[in-house]
């Protein structure tokens, strides 16, 4: 079962006993991993980033190499690592390995919308319970990486890692560009979806109905400023509580 070919084995399915309790789980051991992290200087946490960024790299690895041995190489958007939650890899290199400016790109992200996007997963992880059984490789590693999100913005908040100000979606909104762009060069050329620009997908069809012709441009300018603002938002208030 934990590598098993999708609709071998009944999904987990959403919204379920399954999925409320997966939520729990995750939700507990992220509490327990900030309670038990010790952090004496900033440097402690750089570190936690590079190894949880080496980790979930490893991780991404083994999916895509799974997807290729199950015959999904012609469908991209089981494989490319440009999906909103994929900025996670490429944050984590700059926060966790750049320097100045780049640093500061990879710290906003990880402090806001990536804060954001692994609390949205845990309500609507989509694309992987919806497909895959509990006990799954796919699962485990998608609930694993959203988990690693929200417990680095827990600690990035809580021990004042950075300071995040509204003049800083500059480096958020250019990090998100340079995927969509990316996704966007990908889409044309390999009929994909990534970042799902493309068309709808669940929650954004909606949109894709009232934009029409213009439902790539709004998804691009949406991703680009409404995480940033919302894990803006759940930054200050947890900061609250930390204070």
């Amino acid at each position: 079962m934990f590598f098993a070919k999708p609709d071998i084995y009944p999904s987990c399915g959403l919204y379920n006993l399954k999925h409320l309790i997966s939520i729990i789980v995750i939700i507990f051991l992220i509490i327990i991993s900030v309670k038990n992290t010790k952090i004496n200087k900033k440097e402690d946490i750089t570190r936690i980033i590079r190894i949880l960024t080496l980790i979930v790299w490893i991780l991404e690895i083994i999916k895509i190499i799974f997807n290729f041995i199950i015959g999904n190489i012609n469908n991209v958007n089981t494989y490319v690592p440009l999906y909103y939650c994929s900025i996670l890899l490429y944050a984590g290199i700059l926060s966790g390995f750049g320097k100045g400016k780049l640093k500061k790109i990879g710290d906003v992200f990880l402090a806001t919308g990536g804060f954001f996007a692994g609390i949205a997963f845990l309500i609507s992880p989509g694309t992987s319970l919806g497909i895959y059984p509990l006990f799954h490789f796919i699962s485990i590693q998608s609930l694993f990486y959203h988990a690693v999100m929200i417990y680095l913005g827990l600690i990035i908040v809580k021990y004042n890692y950075v300071t995040v100000k509204l003049k800083d979606i500059k480096y958020y909104a250019l990090l998100v560009f340079i995927i969509c762009l990316l996704a966007y060069i990908i889409n044309t050329n390999f009929n994909g979806n990534l970042m799902f620009i493309s068309e709808g997908f669940q929650l954004f069809t909606i949109f894709e109905n009232i934009f029409q012709d213009y439902y790539c441009l709004v998804m691009i300018v949406g991703q680009m400023t409404i995480p940033f603002l919302l894990g803006l938002l759940i930054n200050k208030i947890i900061n609250l509580h930390f204070s």
